[in-house]
């Protein structure tokens, strides 16, 4: 294997070139020909290499992802799903949705006891909690469709990854100490030593996921198919969870038309349902088209205010208005992107004063009637970046939905599988772990898709490639990429400092502007309470404080000299590599 025979001398390279940490004035990585940014650097090594054998942007995407799903367990994976977003160099576009399913055995009321309460846990921990994985079924579709290489090629570095380990740092350490993980015999084994927990520096091998990875490499079917979804389906079946051999079988990757927007000049292409991403980020740019930012300036409160005004009406239109899986109900795309309803949207905006969010109401008789119809959020995601020596480029965004999944374990094939049934409303009208509404549009129901905040997002320069961003991060994936592209496009930030920027985000309820703990003025903040704003410092997620949220990955070219160039986020671990 060339790739980890190389990968110290690389790493050594890329460390002492690429930025760490958050300075404004920092510059992104810059390379002639192909980049990639993920949250791991070795991950981002494995999807380089592939194009250094003569693959492309799709190619190294694979790559990455399955390297991810060894070195990066907590999102990376192929017990999960996730959306590809891809841009050949002749110019077309497609959505690969490899978003999970709802098993046959799935019931609306599963997750309700008797007297109709959701059952805590229920949905989010343990194998009854897990939805039919997406993962493998889309990278091998979008390799076997737009790759090069050969499937084996592209999966070698993961597999020897898996085989011979690679070094923790703290963060990968810390989560292997989540409790949730002890609960399961399998998952105390492999990810906590039985007791002898693993500590930042400790070498980290997975036999049995190297094993699994063998198997997909040779036959891909076998996961679906095969041998591995006899022991996948039994597996989950003893241990109380409802996957069985013919979901399997019957999963069916979806090939979408992405969505579609401009933005002062710019051309923004984003996920489709069954993701809310898409749609609501081009809402919220329209809305913030009729704004002069660039003028009010980055970080000043009247910017800050206007931009979270935007982010509470495209919000509460996502809330009411988006069910999940277009296979199952309407999605009012056409609607909710038009200018003219955005021009609307801005009647009711004050310019001086916060809108409270229970007295919003939607803007009426400019356009068709709008449905309502409703959803939910997934939670702990991972994104990666590409673009080749062509001008192919690639966003992937993939989740198991928790960090680090139900927190069980395929028994010996070795991954860790999702707890996406918790994306599907359990009740309709009590709010997820976000806070975030439910309601009734994005219920259980057998073979349906859940509702997705995940962005991958393309910008094009007039009609040129530029831009490849996404992140993770539940609901706030959606402003964090809004954050980045206002900063490249009305602020002039180069890449690297708009994804290092100070956040703020808003989606309507609860009515809460919240920001990043460092980097916003006490004045700032101030003049936004004053303003009518509830500021709150950090986020709560399932009951855990966090002063910064999302991660990252962005690629770009220099449109003057052609250049490839990278962007990684310093509140992660991650890497953007180049050559």
């Amino acid at each position: 294997m060339r790739l980890l025979k190389k990968l110290p001398l690389l790493l050594l390279v890329w460390c002492a070139c690429v930025p760490v940490g958050h300075s404004s004035g920092v510059a992104p990585v810059r390379a002639p020909h192909a980049m990639v940014a993920s949250v791991h650097a070795l991950a981002s090594a494995a999807g380089l290499e592939a194009m250094r054998q003569g693959g492309n942007a799709v190619d190294a995407a694979v790559a990455t992802g399955f390297a991810l799903a060894v070195v990066h367990p907590q999102a990376g994976n192929i017990g999960g799903g996730g959306f590809m977003l891809l841009r050949r160099d002749d110019g077309t576009a497609r959505f690969i949705d490899f978003r999970e399913t709802a098993p046959a055995a799935a019931s609306r009321d599963m997750y309700l006891d008797p007297s109709g309460n959701v059952i805590p846990g229920a949905s989010t921990l343990g194998y009854r909690a897990v939805a039919v994985p997406g993962s493998v079924a889309g990278l091998v579709f979008a390799q076997s469709k737009y790759g090069k290489l050969p499937l084996p090629k592209v999966m070698a570095a993961a597999i020897q990854l898996a085989r011979e380990g690679f070094v923790l740092a703290a963060e990968d350490a810390r989560d292997f100490r989540d409790g949730g993980l002890t609960q399961f015999p399998e998952s105390r084994r492999i990810f906590q030593r039985d007791g002898n927990l693993y500590h930042a520096g400790d070498l980290f091998r997975q036999p049995e996921l190297a094993r699994t990875l063998e198997r997909i490499a040779q036959n891909p079917l076998d996961f679906y198919r095969g041998g591995i979804a006899k022991e996948l389906a039994s597996w989950v079946h003893e241990h109380g969870g409802l996957i069985s051999e013919q979901d399997l079988s019957s999963y069916k990757v979806q090939e979408r038309e992405p969505v579609r927007g401009t933005y002062r000049g710019y051309d923004i292409i984003s996920a489709p349902p069954p993701s809310s991403g898409g749609i609501t980020l081009i809402e919220l740019l329209n809305i913030l088209e009729g704004y002069n930012l660039a003028k009010l300036g980055a970080g000043s409160a009247e910017a800050i205010h206007l931009t979270t005004e935007a982010y509470r009406r495209a919000f509460f239109d996502r809330a009411e208005l988006l069910a999940g899986d277009p296979d199952f109900a309407r999605v009012p795309v056409a609607q909710l992107i038009d200018k003219r309803y955005a021009a609307a949207w801005r009647e009711s905006l004050n310019p001086d004063h916060a809108t409270q969010s229970t007295a919003l109401q939607r803007p009426t008789g400019v356009l068709d009637k709008l449905d309502q119809v409703a959803a939910v959020e997934p939670t702990h995601t991972t994104h990666y970046s590409v673009i080749d020596g062509d001008g192919n480029a690639v966003a992937v965004t993939t989740t198991l939905n928790d960090t680090l999944g139900a927190h069980v374990v395929a028994g010996p094939l070795g991954f860790l599988l999702n707890d996406e049934m918790d994306d599907f409303t359990s009740k309709p009208g009590s709010p997820n772990m976000f806070g975030l509404l439910q309601s009734d549009g994005n219920a259980i129901g057998p073979g349906k898709r859940p509702l997705s905040a995940m962005a991958p997002t393309i910008v094009l320069d007039h009609g040129k490639l530029f831009m490849v961003v996404g992140s993770r991060g539940g609901p706030r994936i959606i402003t964090s990429v809004a954050n980045v592209l206002l900063g490249v496009i009305d602020y002039g930030l180069n890449i690297q400092q708009a994804v290092d920027a100070p956040r703020f985000h808003h989606q309507w309820m609860p009515d809460a502007l919240r920001v990043e703990e460092n980097g916003f003025s006490p004045d700032t903040l101030k003049l936004l309470k004053a303003m009518g704003h509830n500021v709150e410092r950090g986020v709560i997620d399932a009951g855990q404080h966090s002063p910064y949220w999302s991660e990252v990955e962005c690629v770009a070219i220099d449109q003057r000299t052609g250049d490839r160039l990278g962007a990684s986020d310093y509140r992660g671990n991650g890497k953007a590599v180049g050559y």
